[in-house]
């Protein structure tokens, strides 16, 4: 794992990833005029570009600028109140193009690292036989994942109790509100043939995510989930897929409910708690507290672990959302029984959580990086993936674990 001086301080990779994700960077059109055709890097956010330092860590790329101005075209009255917080998103990070003529990181104007980005990718131009674009309903991650972000509304976020740090949640409470027509989500058709061509045909990823939101009707959401699975083994069958099929769902009443799934070829399923402390839970992930509750997450996830194995499980958390110390218990208290902890690091730039869009300091993290190493390393924990998705350090942290050990 590479190391940095930043500040007369030593960091590695995956606090170099964790800064970056969370303060975000400005980025120089150069950088698109002369990398753009031949990488994944363009100025329109919704193509969730990435960087990948020379380590291979791969790190989620904000560029501030049309992130923001995107946010303030498309959010609706409610949002744009938010914009009040925007003073607290700064970056001392910039990439721009080196003296060696390479892409560079920038920390308050002196280089960093060069870095690289993804190969060129048509993705973002196609269209389904249906009619629906691929741009705004999936994105591919890094160099291994295709991710279906949204492909059912949350019910939660429409009787008005989205989690605070959800953007889609926070449209779908919004749109409910004003009595407008929620987004058309792809159907199992639609799903099945953009992983047919992310996958087969241009080979641009080799996972797959597929999520959606938090459902009133878990079993009818199961149905669904089903039609999406069968669909993807009917035109391009399991055993084409060379990684994994992460799942996430809304923890069935009946956890049994989830054995189709695995028949159906997932690899993993997550039922993401998000916020270990259960006082800030209430305020920060309202919905899943009173609709779901913590205890529906832990059996599903308890029953998925005792009846398939250790690393079957999974659990997201937002980390930066709650101290270090409530994370780190959460995460313990489920790799203890097999499930592998997710820490998604909390991106501050789309809606506020406890009043603030300003994540938490460096040594935050780094708190964090250390705990889950000794966590995975006590429990025999794997998170999913190669090379780690673009927010999440899990995989990061483990990949790198006897070098993080020896580091504290």
């Amino acid at each position: 794992m590479n190391t940095y001086l930043i500040d007369g301080q030593i960091i590695d990779s995956v606090d170099l990833k964790t800064m970056i994700v969370t303060r975000g960077i400005k980025v120089s059109n150069q950088i698109y005029k002369n990398f753009g055709e031949t990488y994944r890097i363009y100025p329109d956010p919704l193509k969730c570009n990435c960087l990948i330092l020379s380590d291979g860590t791969v790190v989620q790329l904000t560029d501030l600028v049309p992130h923001l101005n995107y946010l303030k075209d498309m959010l609706s009255w409610d949002t744009l109140k938010q914009l009040k917080y925007f003073s607290q998103i700064k970056t001392p990070f910039s990439l721009n193009i080196s003296d060696t003529q390479q892409p560079s990181i920038f920390y308050k104007g002196k280089k960093i690292t060069d870095v690289t980005f993804p190969t060129a990718s048509h993705f973002y131009e196609q269209k389904t036989t249906s009619g629906l674009p691929y741009l705004g309903n999936a994105v591919l991650q890094g160099t291994e994942w295709l991710s279906f972000q949204c492909l059912w509304s949350c019910d939660y976020a429409c009787a008005g109790q989205p989690c605070q740090f959800c953007f889609s949640g926070g449209t779908f409470d919004s749109l409910t509100k004003k009595r407008k027509k929620l987004p058309d989500f792809p159907t199992a058709q639609d799903v099945a043939e953009i992983v047919q061509y992310a996958i087969m045909d241009e080979k641009s990823a080799n996972g797959i995510q597929l999520t959606g939101g938090s459902s009133f009707n878990s079993e009818a959401e199961c149905q669904s989930i089903k039609k999406y699975l069968d669909a993807i083994n009917n035109k391009v069958g399991r055993e084409n897929i060379d990684g994994e099929i992460l799942l996430y769902i809304t923890p069935p009443k009946d956890p049994q409910i989830v054995d189709q799934f695995f028949q159906a070829g997932v690899d993993r399923i997550a039922c993401s708690i998000e916020v270990w402390d259960e006082e800030l839970a209430k305020i920060i992930t309202p919905g899943k507290v009173k609709f779901t509750g913590k205890k529906r997450h832990l059996d599903c996830l308890e029953y998925i672990a005792k009846k398939y194995g250790p690393n079957k499980a999974c659990c997201s958390f937002i980390a930066g959302v709650e101290p270090a110390d409530s994370f780190l218990k959460g995460a313990e208290y489920l790799a203890s029984r097999g499930i592998v902890p997710i820490a998604s690091i909390w991106i501050p730039f789309g809606r506020p959580v406890m009043g603030k869009m300003k994540a938490p300091d460096l040594s935050f993290y780094r708190k964090i990086k250390f705990g889950l190493a000794k966590i995975f390393d006590r429990y025999g924990i794997v998170p999913p993936g190669g090379k780690g998705l673009n927010v999440c350090l899990c995989r990061d942290v483990w990949l790198n674990k006897s070098e993080i050990l020896l580091e504290e």
